[in-house]
């Protein structure tokens, strides 16, 4: 079998940014998913479940409702190594495109107090496994890293 397209991409050179994964096309439309790296692989820690967990529920919450974009939301979720999330969007469409988006939608996880949208038995699968702290701390982190990215975050390392 071929190596499917995330498992080409040098995760030794990878370091934490916004990066187009790839492109996809579905009938007529484009359909582009993006790679949120928030640790750098194999070299820091990766995140628990529990943080991951809750920034998909804030993520996915504000994306879903975000007036500009959420037409266009796919899908926001972890990846299996827990060092970034995907976030798929309907456009042919570029890390500087979804950049302000991006930003905007961790500086929400950051600031979020309160109860977690959707933490609750009814509403997930297992709703008990949150941590808003360490999101908060993440949506900062990554936050951060996104006010002041440099070109070389925005594109794959060769």
């Amino acid at each position: 079998m071929e190596k499917i397209t995330s498992f080409t991409i040098d995760h030794i050179k990878l370091q934490p940014g916004l990066y187009v994964s790839r492109k996809d096309k579905v009938g007529a439309e484009t359909v582009t998913t993006f790679d949120l790296r928030l640790t750098s692989p194999n070299e820091e820690p990766v995140m628990n479940t529990a943080e991951m967990h809750t920034i998909e529920h804030l993520a996915a919450t504000y994306l879903r409702n975000e007036p500009t974009w959420k037409e266009k939301v796919l899908y926001f979720g972890p990846m299996g190594c827990r060092t970034g999330f995907y976030l798929l969007l309907a456009g042919d469409l570029t890390s500087r495109d979804v950049l302000e988006l991006v930003k905007d939608c961790f500086r929400f996880v950051a600031d979020f107090r309160g109860e977690v949208p959707g933490a609750s038995a009814k509403d997930c699968g297992n709703y008990l496994d949150m941590n808003l702290p360490m999101a908060n701390h993440w949506g900062k982190k990554y936050a951060a890293l996104l006010e002041s990215i440099t070109p070389d975050r925005l594109t794959y390392p060769e």
